[in-house]
């Protein structure tokens, strides 16, 4: 819902973006002095010279001392010389609190000069516009060329997912709030453990396997959910996956490096080709909710909390009208004929229902967990509920205005 947003002081890093052209010298070697003359012709040259400029760069110094052997690059589409697409990582030191990078890239051959871009970059949209549909599809453009904003950076933290695994189970939140590799910023990763250990899509989206063990999937909105750590992963190039398809099973695989003790799935949230903030999004019809440090934090299903070491039932997906009701404490919330406590009450709402909002209005005002407002949300049964006691991930309508 609302108000509570202020409390998420978002700070996202997100370096300049750009294309880096890549000349082609025949005989160069891959590697940082090679960067800017690989083989001609070699598209896993020269993705892996710009892979290891972004590894240079990288805040991780285990990172940072990356050499060519530590990249792996997968062209997995091409036209001839001229276009080529697939995933690029580096990889991670076997060590705690160490995880890989990872990027979708797109290049183009032009003369004898690749330009190789990464997801994320400015570059990336307009040469995944100019790619033939047999190197990036009529799906991936659409996602790769939209326009989206960084909604949560406006107040907007409805994410339309769910926990990732089976609708009805109750796994282990074992890890609280933290970053992709641990103790970095922000803290974008939450651990999941238990049930079945099958590790499903928390909603429908565009898949890849970005190495063994590491599946990304990019979804609407521009977010994106990666999934380390399993063992069987799918093998996926781009494929269509629906909310709930299974992606593999809980397990402690480091192919692409970190480690990992017990198994589990390291699961992670992106908007816009970067890492942010976890809590405050809700999955499913929890809200993860920040700790003083990493790994820890809690989730909220109304005034149900869980602490990391509980279990989190999965109850599906929150839909982007809808809200969950939040008495604060209280068992019920009062349903009134209109937007204000000058209206008749027509009837009470459990804390932790869900609630379908058919559009909202101003009226008298309140103050919940989530804040002070004055909105009051109209449900498709015609009854109203203060703003106030609900979560809807927004601090405005989410549904216009009656």
């Amino acid at each position: 819902m609302s108000r509570s947003h202020a409390r998420f002081w978002v700070c996202a890093a997100i370096t300049a973006a750009f294309v880096l052209a890549i000349p082609a010298a025949a005989g160069a070697a891959p590697g940082r002095a090679a960067a800017s003359a690989p083989s001609a012709g070699v598209v896993t040259a020269a993705v892996t010279a710009r892979l290891l400029d972004q590894a240079a760069n990288a805040a991780d110094p285990g990172l940072r001392s990356a050499g060519a052997d530590d990249t792996r690059v997968a062209v997995t589409r091409r036209v001839g010389q001229s276009w080529a697409f697939g995933t690029a990582v580096v990889v991670a030191p076997h060590e705690e609190g160490r995880y890989p990078a990872g990027w979708v890239f797109v290049a183009h051959r032009e003369r004898a000069e690749w330009q190789v871009a990464f997801d994320g970059e400015g570059g990336f949209a307009a040469l995944a516009a100019e790619a033939p549909a047999t190197v990036v599809s009529a799906r991936e453009r659409e996602v790769f060329t939209a326009d989206v904003q960084p909604t949560y950076v406006n107040g907007d933290y409805r994410t339309g997912m769910r926990l990732p695994y089976a609708v009805g189970q109750s796994w282990s939140f074992t890890g609280g709030p933290h970053g992709w590799a641990g103790s970095d910023s922000p803290w974008s990763a939450i651990d999941l453990a238990g049930g079945d250990q099958r590790v499903l899509a928390a909603r429908g989206g565009t898949a890849y396997t970005m190495c063994r063990g590491w599946i990304r999937v990019i979804h609407d909105r521009g977010y994106a959910t990666d999934y380390y750590h399993l063992w069987n992963s799918i093998n996926v190039n781009g494929a269509g996956v629906g909310e709930g398809a299974y992606l593999g099973d809980t397990g402690t695989d480091v192919t692409c490096g970190g480690a990992a003790s017990g198994r589990h799935v390291h699961y992670a949230l992106r908007q816009n080709n970067v890492y942010v903030p976890i809590g405050g999004h809700n999955f499913d019809k929890w809200v993860i909710m920040n700790g003083g440090g990493t790994y820890q934090g809690y989730a909220l299903h109304g005034s149900t909390q869980v602490n990391v070491g509980g279990a989190l039932y999965n109850y599906g997906a929150l839909g982007l009208n809808q809200g969950v009701i939040d008495a604060n404490g209280g068992g019920t919330v009062n349903r009134r004929t209109g937007p204000g406590t000058g209206y008749g009450v027509a009837g009470s709402i459990a804390d932790g229902a869900t609630a379908t909002v058919a559009c909202s209005a101003n009226g008298t005002t309140h103050t919940g967990r989530w804040g002070t407002t004055a909105l009051w949300n109209k449900l498709t049964d015609g009854t109203r509920v203060t703003d106030a006691y609900m979560w809807t991930g927004l601090s405005g309508p989410i549904n216009g205005w009656c």
